[in-house]
Parts: structure tokens; C-alpha cells; sequence
């Protein structure tokens, strides 16, 4: 059995804001707060998201710093245009 323990969060909006919250939770048949814990999941997943990708690219950063392999963008763009095709050709392999 799964428990998660729920807490309350306050969020100060102003006004303008939090009518426009009523507004679109009314056309999404909603309740506001609905809307503004769907709002913050994915607004969290998107920057957890994020900070993989930037995570990612420094650990390549730091490959290349060290092995000086690389592949070249036209490498990439000549492989990519073959993808859809019946002779699509692999990867390109990383070189000096």
C-alpha cells in the first residue's frame, strides 16, 4: 500500500491572476486548485528535465575536453538525412 502524506502550500497570486485561474478552471470544468497542482507538477518535471539535459551536456563537454572525440555537425546532418529512407545509414562514429 502506497501512502503519501499530502501538506498544504500557500501561494500568494494577485488578483488579476487568480481570476484568471477561476476563469480557465471554469472552462476546464476544474477546480483552481486542480489547476495549480497540475501547473507545478509540470512545471517541476519540465525543469528536472531540464537539469538532466544540462547535466548531460557537461558530462559530454567534459568527454570531448578529454578525448578530443567529436562528431562534426555536417556528420550528423548527412546521417539524419537519411533517416525515413530504405538505405538509412548508422550513427556516425566519434573521431579526432
Amino acid at each position: 500500500m502506497n501512502t503519501t502524506t499530502i501538506s498544504p502550500v500557500a501561494v500568494k497570486i494577485d488578483a488579476a491572476l487568480k481570476n484568471r485561474l477561476k476563469r480557465l478552471a471554469s472552462l476546464r470544468q476544474r477546480k483552481p486548485h486542480w489547476l495549480m497542482r497540475e501547473a507545478i507538477a509540470q512545471y517541476v518535471e519540465r525543469e528536472e528535465q531540464r537539469e538532466d539535459f544540462k547535466k548531460e551536456a557537461l558530462t559530454a563537454w567534459k568527454d570531448y575536453q578529454t578525448t578530443g572525440k567529436h562528431v562534426t555537425g555536417d556528420e550528423v546532418i548527412t546521417w539524419l538525412e537519411t533517416w525515413g529512407e530504405q538505405q538509412t545509414k548508422p550513427a556516425p562514429k566519434c573521431h579526432k
